[in-house]
């Protein structure tokens, strides 16, 4: 476990640091030019060789509204970061054969869930997704986080920093009657499928779950991935005290958004426990046959409105780059071609794409 480090300059690093000294000063300057940015409060990022001889962790900047420090330790929300473990959970439960992938979505989920989901064009397809289908977004539904007919989308309100919150049956009933789908569920097994990211289909994955294994999504979480791995602080937010956890800034600015938060289904965690995990996940050490974890990136389809992101299952690719992002600013990736591993945030209400534009930098630091 990462011990809380030393402040040097801004900057607390984590003891176990190993890189040469030129690379920590490098290390060090990128989060400063991060925390001096007026919208960003604070940074905390990992990143690790896949042999594990070379690792660097370090944050920036106040934690909270109480001047507090952002430290190496200090758990973050993780926003969509989360639909790894979602995925990971499905083939867990897809090798124990609780789930198939090519089982249809009525297989799993009551008709007053399944009924009306999927109207597109005139023709009901809701019987025709799959849970393959959700894991991969190429259900052609509709996000429920995005805009609505009558009403401002879920996602304006995250970058305003105004809190609300919403359980399973309003966020399906918004998918149903204010939104549209974009296209007809596509087959699995064809060379190329169309996919559009859709936070419905995680939503109804998890649900799915749940129906399958008996077992509510935490007892999941925690007993086939937090608890193998030792991950002390990857846990869902509330059980760990909001005291405890970096907040989120909008524009410079501190922001509370509890309901939203605990909403999303979305995990806390740090920068070292993500990359445990993901270290684990690509070796196959959560699965019976390593080789299940090659289902991660079986497909590769551009996603139709984040075109400069590719979707495998519950997996994204941005050029080398294997993992996934959040919407507040997070990230989670592994790099085959460089052998690396990087995790962190910045903790802010329109952070999707800073990520993408800060790897060149951590790349070129790394060496």
């Amino acid at each position: 476990m990462i011990s809380l480090g030393h402040i040097d300059a801004e900057v607390q690093r984590a003891d176990e640091n190993a890189v040469t000294p030129r690379v920590d000063a490098k290390l060090c300057a990128v989060l400063k030019r991060l925390t001096a940015r007026r919208a960003v409060q604070h940074a905390s990022l990992a990143l690790a060789s896949g042999e594990g001889t070379r690792y660097w962790a370090g944050a920036s900047g106040p934690a909270d509204e109480s001047g507090t420090p952002m430290g190496p330790q200090t758990p973050f929300f993780i926003a969509s970061v989360t639909k790894i473990f979602i995925a990971t959970l499905l083939l867990q439960a897809v090798e124990r054969q609780e789930i198939e992938l090519n089982a249809p979505l009525t297989h799993y989920l009551p008709v007053e869930v399944t009924e009306g989901l999927h109207l597109y064009r005139g023709k009901d397809y809701s019987s025709q997704i799959t849970v393959g289908n959700l894991a991969t977004h190429t259900s052609g539904l509709p996000d429920y986080l995005e805009k609505r007919r009558d009403a401002r989308s879920l996602y304006d309100y995250l970058a305003s920093g105004e809190d609300i919150g919403w359980d399973f049956t309003q966020a399906l009933k918004i998918s149903k009657e204010q939104q549209h789908p974009h296209f007809a569920p596509q087959d699995l097994d064809a060379k190329r499928q169309k996919a559009r990211y859709s936070d419905t289909g995680f939503l109804l994955l998890i649900r799915v779950l749940e129906e399958a294994t008996g077992q509510c999504y935490a007892d999941l979480l925690r007993q086939r991935i937090t608890g193998p791995l030792g991950l002390k602080k990857t846990q869902l937010p509330g059980a760990v005290p909001d005291a405890q956890c970096a907040q989120l800034s909008r524009r410079g600015q501190w922001v509370r958004l509890p309901e939203l938060i605990r909403s999303s289904h979305d995990l806390i965690s740090t920068p070292a426990e993500l990359i445990t995990f993901q270290r684990a996940l690509l070796g196959g050490e959560l699965f019976n046959d390593p080789a299940t974890s090659g289902l991660l990136t079986q497909w590769r389809n551009r996603l139709r409105n984040i075109p400069i992101l590719s979707y495998g299952l519950g997996t994204m690719y941005f050029r080398e780059l294997i993992g996934h992002s959040g919407a507040t600013g997070t990230w989670l990736f592994y790099s085959p071609k460089r052998d690396l591993y990087l995790a962190g945030t910045v903790d802010i209400t329109s952070g999707q794409s800073l990520p993408f534009r800060l790897f060149p930098t951590l790349v070129r630091a790394w060496g």
